[in-house]
């Protein structure tokens, strides 16, 4: 599949909001807000109508008969509100190891820190870690492994990094001759494709694919695509099995019962994620280290919006950006919650809006940026 250049209402997409007021951004600053549902560190006993990958066993558990299975998983990998780890040992499945992808095995590490190798206190398997010394699963690390077992919840962006883990792990299962299942899970962003597309020249772990910024696709439709693709080092074939989700398309409204990432705690910062991640390559604070990460921007001294926030050192944010600095900014947490849904886009008023409102001279983007971006060219447009 080659991606087409993505069109917004009349031009190319990365210039179609470029005209956007900042009145109507000072607009709605002024709103009401409303607290938005948290995602716990334990999964919710609420169900949908919906079947992961996971919880279909008499699916996939033939396929671990007799095997040394590795698992790739984190916190998200639960059978409703027992973990996928425990749901095997007591099926007596031989599982030796589990590959653990950035934020730990336990989903509480810092964004971008690395992860040590260790062993799980509850079940006493060895834990490996796929972001820490390497990335990819080392000849070594899976010697007494006969199959790899992948289940980790994905939010459908390029830049989260758990699809880079799942390509590395298919390409080192490749080259070992070593077969994948991968238990398919829904995509919260799953509703809609938005965003440039990977420039390969810009190539990195936030950005290992020439999609666009917001896919549109699960875990197991995005492994089925890097196979397909032949975008696995010197064009090897992953031997690759998923098991999909049951009662699910893209239009479900589906809200994770377990946040993804320390960052993630609901549905508003989900659904804000393609948007707001973008400023992680800029001066401007996504709310890391408050009680609203992914749901407010701003900045020591910004004069765009009222709202106040001082990122503290917390759990899965040790040393935020602005670190005991009072910023002002959005509280975008209600737009999040409600809007971000129905807009079925990202949205660039905010990043035109803040840097509309830096001071000369202060440089507002970063060299990652380009990175989160896929290539420079979103931000040369801003810049116009």
């Amino acid at each position: 599949m080659k991606w087409a250049t993505f069109k917004g209402d009349g031009g190319p997409w990365v210039a179609a909001k470029i005209g956007a007021s900042l009145t109507a951004i000072l607009a709605f600053a002024a709103c009401g807000r409303t607290q938005a549902v948290q995602l716990g560190d334990e999964p919710s006993t609420v169900r949908t109508p919906i079947t992961v990958g996971a919880e279909r066993t008499p699916d996939y558990l033939p396929l671990l008969h007799g095997k040394r299975v590795a698992l790739v998983t984190n916190q998200t990998g639960r059978i409703g509100t027992i973990h996928l780890v425990d749901s095997l040992l007591a099926l007596k499945v031989d599982v030796v190891k589990v590959f653990a992808p950035e934020h730990g095995f336990r989903g509480d590490a810092d964004a971008g820190e690395h992860v040590k190798d260790g062993r799980d206190a509850r079940t006493g398997l060895p834990l490996t870690s796929l972001y820490g010394s390497n990335k990819k699963p080392t000849r070594a690390q899976l010697t007494d492994v006969d199959l790899v077992l992948f289940d980790i919840q994905d939010v459908g962006v390029r830049f989260y990094t758990y699809i880079g883990t799942l390509h590395y792990v298919m390409e080192a299962a490749a080259e070992n001759g070593l077969p994948v299942v991968v238990l398919d899970r829904p995509n919260p962003n799953g509703f809609y494709v938005d965003g440039p597309v990977l420039d390969p020249a810009h190539r990195s772990f936030v950005g290992m694919h020439p999609v666009p910024l917001v896919h549109g696709m699960t875990i197991g439709e995005f492994a089925r695509m890097i196979n397909g693709e032949g975008w696995l080092e010197d064009g090897v074939q992953c031997d690759l099995t998923v098991i999909p989700c049951a009662g699910y398309d893209h239009a479900t409204l589906y809200e994770l019962p377990v946040k993804p990432s320390p960052n993630l705690p609901n549905a508003s910062s989900v659904y804000l994620y393609p948007s707001l991640g973008l400023f992680e390559g800029t001066i401007v604070s996504v709310g890391r280290g408050t009680d609203k990460p992914f749901q407010c921007i701003g900045y020591p001294g910004s004069t765009l919006g009222r709202y106040r926030f001082t990122p503290r050192s917390m759990p899965g944010a040790k040393d935020p950006p602005y670190k005991d600095q009072p910023c002002s900014g959005l509280d975008l947490a209600e737009y999040g919650a409600i809007q971000a849904r129905l807009d079925h886009r990202i949205n660039l008023q905010w990043l035109i809006g803040m840097r509309a409102t830096a001071k000369d001279g202060v440089k507002f983007f970063t060299p990652f940026f380009d990175k989160l971006a896929g290539g420079p060219k979103l931000r040369e447009q801003v810049e116009v």
